[in-house]
């Protein structure tokens, strides 16, 4: 069976840790949003047409996932499923800008 991610939480006892612990973690995270912002660069180049770029079902499909596996993971659904509608959010807008950057030379 594998480890829920929450047991891999390690006990502070200060503040200085609670914050080295987070400081790792955003050393891992930061790599990833970096991969995933480059996926949705390569979303705007396939898309055909810029009303593509929000697609309601995929946003909901996303947050049924993201809620199930915080709770597979002992996390707080709630908590993902904010974080990752910000993010999508932050990521549409993102794909919207690329979508037009990508087409600027092509429409000129």
């Amino acid at each position: 069976m594998n480890q829920q991610a929450i047991e891999a939480v390690q006990l502070c006892t200060s503040m200085t840790e609670v914050r080295a612990c987070v400081d790792a973690l955003d050393d891992v995270i930061v790599p990833l949003l970096v991969q995933r912002t480059a996926y949705m660069t390569q979303a705007a180049r396939i898309k055909q047409d810029k009303n593509q770029v929000r697609d309601e079902a995929r946003i909901q499909t996303i947050v049924d996932r993201v809620r199930k596996h915080a709770v597979a993971q002992g996390g707080e659904p709630a908590v993902m499923e904010s974080i990752y509608r910000g993010m999508m959010e932050i990521f549409i807008a993102y794909e919207h800008h690329e979508f037009a950057r990508l087409r600027e030379g092509a429409a000129a």
